[in-house]
């Protein structure tokens, strides 16, 4: 067992930073919320404590090592807690490795492969741990950007999985009609890929296992036992209360973004799959404002690939560059006449950790290349404006 930090939420703009500043010192360490109990704190027998935010209690006698301040923390940990610094990521993937084994045993698995890093990943874990017991389900829920159903497909159905593809599209858009508020969209979402998982599972013969690529932040960012609610992301928020399996899988929630790629890599994935640019669980559905319908979905999928065609030119590349289309209408003249349309926003940014962000100072002459292919290429768009907000005070995504 390594050697635990505990890094407690007071309500500081960075505990993400800072934990995962610590975890690159080869140091194992946690998200707790300020409120934790000083009994569970003493039973988790932690090396060292910092706070994130101006503490609500004393510590002092805890008799454990504290940093209250966003510096130092290098100096903290090696000379104030003796920390070994041992932690490792190939020690994290051998103990999963054993984690799932004996979890799972002689039972199949079924796991929500979206395509995106954290799935791809958890599949190779889950390959390892468990050769021959798992089925990939891909669920193509009308909400990919342009043609990403088709590509991932055809990436894995080269591998060697059990892989099966379903078109819900239908589905999906019928249950978000209506719907215009975000954290409802997410979690309509998030339990309707739950209930099409259940059905597929019935139709392979009763899999117990649901597995899915839940990583660290997911799980802070969506509150629960770890703190303050900043979004439900649908593999862990978006949950329903009941689900029909036995067992839920999720492997990879220990670890950073950063890290998952990193284990991916150790896994054998290709770099091309592992550093691809994040994609939101409930897709376009959180890039699209207001209610979801099919016109608004295609519109911003032909956006979306002007978009990301012109910025794939940079050299260095956004960490994670998309469209979004707003509900706010703006006045526009096209073809000499007055139009109404909804204005459409650009999206870069560049980031370690994805936790926290800055906008991408992309080049001008990119931007006006980009705003008018999208007014000379997308009839129902003929204004672009360019997101230039931080992570914090903004999210990534608009919603």
């Amino acid at each position: 067992m390594n050697e635990l930090v505990l890094v407690l939420d007071f309500g500081g703009l960075h505990r993400e930073l800072i934990a995962r500043k610590i975890r690159e010192f080869n140091v194992y360490c946690e998200i707790l919320p300020g409120n934790t109990s000083i009994e569970k704190i003493c039973a988790l027998n932690p090396i060292g404590i910092v706070n994130c935010g101006d503490p609500a209690y004393d510590m002092q006698s805890l008799e454990i090592p504290v940093l209250n301040d966003l510096k130092n923390l290098q100096s903290f940990l090696f000379d104030t807690c003796k920390a070994k610094g041992d932690y490792k990521l190939e020690d994290y993937i051998e103990t999963q490795v054993m984690r799932i084994r004996k979890t799972v045993g002689d039972k199949k698995v079924l796991l929500a492969l979206s395509g995106g890093v954290d799935s791809s990943v958890c599949a190779a874990l889950l390959s390892k741990a468990i050769p021959g017991q798992l089925t990939c389900v891909f669920v193509d829920n009308g909400l990919m950007r342009l043609n990403e159903g088709d590509d991932i497909e055809a990436v894995f159905k080269g591998h060697e999985l059990n892989f099966v593809r379903i078109d819900a599209a239908e589905r999906f858009l019928s249950k978000l009609k209506g719907i215009t508020e975000p954290e409802k969209k997410r979690k309509v979402v998030g339990e309707e890929f739950i209930r099409v998982f259940e059905d597929e599972a019935k139709k392979l013969g009763r899999i117990p296992i649901f597995a899915q690529g839940t990583n660290y932040a997911d799980v802070i960012e969506s509150g629960g036992d770890h703190g303050e609610l900043i979004k439900s992301h649908h593999n862990v928020g978006g949950l329903p209360d009941v689900l029909d399996f036995d067992f839920l899988l999720e492997p990879l929630s220990g670890l950073f973004k950063n890290e998952v790629r990193e284990v991916g890599k150790m896994l054998g994935l290709s770099p091309t799959l592992v550093d691809r640019q994040p994609f939101p669980g409930p897709g376009l559905a959180v890039r699209v404002m207001g209610e979801i319908t099919f016109p608004k979905l295609n519109t911003l999928r032909r956006a979306d690939a002007i978009v990301r065609e012109e910025l794939d030119k940079l050299d260095p590349r956004p960490s994670q560059y998309f469209a979004v289309l707003t509900d706010t209408k703006s006045v526009g003249v096209k073809n000499g006449k007055r139009t109404y349309d909804p204005v459409l926003a650009i999206r870069a940014v560049n980031t370690k950790d994805f936790m926290t962000a800055e906008c991408t100072r992309v080049p001008f002459d990119v931007l006006e290349r980009i705003a008018a292919r999208i007014a000379d290429e997308i009839v129902e768009v003929s204004r672009v404006v360019f997101d230039i907000s931080s992570k914090p005070p903004g999210t990534v995504e608009w919603e």
